[in-house]
């Protein structure tokens, strides 16, 4: 296993996991990756600085303290947007595959306006966009599709 720092077109900066530097670049040519935090499949690899095990006891610098707190900081990150995912699902309503219509409807002010969440492709994702309506892509767990709401 080798695990790379990666990061996506928003700069968003996650760890992946690849059983070689090959498995990573396939992946990457395949668009196989996907930020967990927007979805973006413009993923690339990150310097980052080796571990080298001196034996002697390192006082760490003010930089990289400030750098550790900064992990810290960002460590259950995973589990605030879990809890956003679960909050965002049981106050929207789910209309699946006819997402782009609905948010169209209500953006058009054709329906009454509520909350609502679905289905789109990036494409369709791209178009409302263009017309102003306000879209986000959720990184939501498979398990969690299939759970009632």
């Amino acid at each position: 296993m080798i695990v790379f720092n990666l990061t996506c077109s928003n700069d968003h900066h996650f760890e992946g996991w690849f059983a070689s530097a090959a498995d990573f670049e396939r992946q990457q040519q395949s668009t196989l990756l996907s930020c967990p935090v927007c979805s973006s499949n413009q993923v690339n690899k990150v310097l980052h600085a080796p571990y080298v095990n001196t034996g002697s006891a390192h006082k760490p610098s003010q930089r990289e303290r400030h750098a550790q707190n900064g992990a810290e900081q960002y460590a259950n990150v995973g589990d605030e947007v879990s809890q956003l995912i679960e909050h965002l699902i049981a106050n929207t309503e789910d209309v699946g595959d006819a997402f782009p219509e609905e948010a169209r409807r209500i953006h058009y002010n054709e329906t009454p306006e509520r909350k609502i969440r679905g289905n789109a492709s990036r494409e369709e994702v791209i178009e409302m966009r263009e017309e102003g309506i306000e879209v986000i892509a959720l990184p939501i767990p498979r398990y969690r599709l299939d759970k009632s709401h």
